[in-house]
């Protein structure tokens, strides 16, 4: 039996801009606020809501560690709670792209996540059944979007 990916929503963000911590033993530590997003698909469609953050670990070798929390509240009144991590290729597409507000496309790096979800809503209890990919481009302005993807 093989795998294959069903795409379930797009959800993007956008950042407040970051606090940076400097450069520590493990690399340099970056944190970004949640300040607006939404999720749109055909079986889970959100707002964005009470914050959330991405804690980005910059690493020696050219690659951000993605960690991210962020809370929605979807159009029929259920609260979802959304984690992730990932791999963010900090290659020079992506390096001016931050240094000037622009985009990327979904192609022009590696940056790929592992959304996992948590409800008590029994309408989105396949969510926590289930496990997702992403990938992921940057926005203009200091934002992010996502491709999400279910593994079935």
């Amino acid at each position: 039996m093989g795998l294959e990916l069903k795409q379930e929503f797009t959800f993007w963000a956008a950042l407040k801009p970051p606090i940076d911590f400097g450069a520590g033993p493990l690399g340099q530590r970056i944190y970004a606020e949640v300040i607006d997003g939404a999720a749109t698909g055909d079986r889970f469609t959100a707002q964005a809501v009470g914050g959330g953050g991405d804690w980005l670990l910059i690493a020696p070798d050219g690659y951000g560690r993605i960690d991210v929390r962020v809370q929605f509240a979807t159009d029929d009144g259920a609260h979802v709670y959304m984690q992730y991590v990932g791999l963010l290729e900090l290659n020079e597409v992506v390096t001016q792209a931050l240094a000037t507000g622009s985009a990327t496309s979904f192609e022009d790096q590696y940056f790929r996540t592992t959304p996992r979800v948590e409800t008590g809503d029994p309408r989105y209890a396949w969510m926590g059944q289930s496990v997702f990919v992403a990938r992921g481009r940057l926005r203009n302005g200091f934002g992010v979007e996502y491709e999400v993807y279910r593994v079935v």
